[in-house]
Order: structure tokens, then sequence, then C-alpha cells
């Protein structure tokens, strides 16, 4: 089971912070400790400051060299298919084809309603966007126009769906996509094992754990999304090494850890109890 790792892109705590710099020195140490993986996520109307998440990897392309880099999910159904394609297919030229697309049709109303989005068709707009742009990336005719792909980039990168607990969309994962993303945040240990039995029955290869929350102090701040998490890592050592041991034995193939605190210790110090 392989151990990524996730990074929210927060805003510092002085108001003069850069972030670029912070993000960069993140990623190069993530990188440099030897983890397979960096995936950013996206959001935008949540009463926070955010990074678009394309931006930050392409970011993230030039800072690194050989760590795969990915979305943990980016919502698809809140852009224009075509246009978001391109960009995709720009950070993948970027990296040299290193991007791995989490995606999903977004979960949150406030993210809708600030680009007046439809919440309720989202998993509709979901699919019919993922067709354009799988159509975009091998050149196809679209509307009244083609989008060339960049050299190299032909086909698109691989496409991975989060979906929480609806079969349907698991068994789209297994059969549509090269992946499935489940959710630490939002998903019970039920939901987990209900999902992978799901998910392996339709054919499934590749199941990620994402956004599983690590704090082995077991002292989260109140509310934050460390105390709300359903499946975590918030603990002490020795419960997270069972935690660990079991999201593995439930069948993940890699788990997508959040440290709150950018505390890459504590993760390079969970991916030793493997």
């Amino acid at each position: 089971m392989r151990l990524s790792v996730v990074t929210f892109m927060r805003p510092g705590t002085e108001v003069r912070d850069r972030p670029l710099d912070r993000i960069v020195d993140y990623a190069r140490r993530i990188e440099k400790s030897g983890f397979p993986g960096i995936l950013v996520t996206d959001s935008l109307g949540r009463d926070h400051p955010t990074l678009d998440p394309l931006v930050a990897l392409g970011v993230l392309a030039a800072a690194t060299q050989r760590v795969e880099l990915g979305t943990a999910v980016l919502q698809v159904s809140l852009r224009n298919p075509i246009e978001l394609a391109h960009r995709v297919m720009s950070v993948q030229a970027f990296s040299g084809g290193r991007l791995r697309l989490g995606v999903g049709s977004g979960s949150t109303r406030a993210d809708f309603d600030l680009l007046g989005a439809d919440f309720d068709q989202r998993f509709r707009t979901l699919m019919s966007s993922l067709e354009t742009m799988r159509r975009a990336w091998r050149g196809e005719p679209i509307s009244s126009g083609t989008l060339s792909p960049w050299p190299g980039c032909e086909g698109g990168p691989p496409v991975l769906l989060g979906a929480w607990r609806n079969p349907r969309w698991i068994a789209y994962a297994a059969k549509q996509c090269q992946g499935w993303i489940a959710s630490g945040l939002y998903s019970s240990w039920e939901d987990l094992e209900n999902g992978m039995r799901l998910y392996r029955e339709a054919g499934g290869t590749n199941a990620v754990l994402a956004n599983v929350v690590v704090d082995l102090s077991a002292r989260p701040e109140p509310g934050s999304l460390a105390e709300r998490a359903k499946v975590s890592l918030v603990c002490l050592p020795e419960e997270a090494r069972q935690r660990l041991k079991r999201i593995e034995q439930i069948g993940f193939d890699e788990v997508l850890m959040v440290s709150p605190a950018s505390a890459l210790d504590e993760l390079e110090r969970v991916r030793d109890f493997l």
C-alpha cells in the first residue's frame, strides 16, 4: 500500500507570507523524503482563501522532478469542460506526464452558488463533461472545432473518480476510470468496506483513500476537519498503526495523508508503520 501526501494549500499565519515559497518548499521536502505523490484539493466558496488547484500543480510541476502530482478531487461540474481539458493537458505537459486527475461532481453547494452553477444537476454534468474532455484529449471534433492535443498528452492523464458511497459511481470508477477515490473525511469504516466490495466486484484495480488526517498527538482543534473526520489517524501512534493496518486489510492500494500543520515528520512516522 502506497502512502502519498495531500496539501490543502491554506494561507500562512503572516499577512506577508509568500505562498509560492512555502508550497514549493513543502513539495520539495515531500519529494526528497521519498513519498510517491503530492495531491491538492479544490474549493473556492468555503469562507476561507484558496488557490486554484491546476495553477498550483503547474508550480509544483516546475519545482519537482519525480513525484507524481494530482487532484483529490477536482470539481469538474463547476467548469467548462473544453477549457478545463486544455488546462489539465497543460499541467500534464509541464509535469512530463506525472499528472493523475482525481475528479468529482462536487459536494458543497456554496461552491456552486458562487459560480451560479446547478448543484442539483452536478452528477449529470460530471458525466457529460468527462466524455467531452476525453474526446478533446483524443483530438476529436467538439462543437465547431477541435482541441489539438499537445504532443505526448494524447488521451489525457489517468482519471480517478471520487465517490463516497453511491454504488453507481463506484462501478463507473471501476469500469470507466483508472481508479476510485474514497474519502476519509466523509466515509465511515462501513462505507469503505462496502465500497471496496462493490469496486472489486466491478473489476476495479486501483482503490485510493483520500484526505486521511494525521495528528499523532490526538489533540485536534475543536470544530476542525481533524476532529470531524470519520476515518482518520488523529490518535496516538499505536492506535494509528492499527487503523492503518485496517485500511490496508480493507484493500486500499494507496492512502493520501494530510497533516493540518504540514508536519512532514509525522507523515514519515506513519509511513514507517508499514
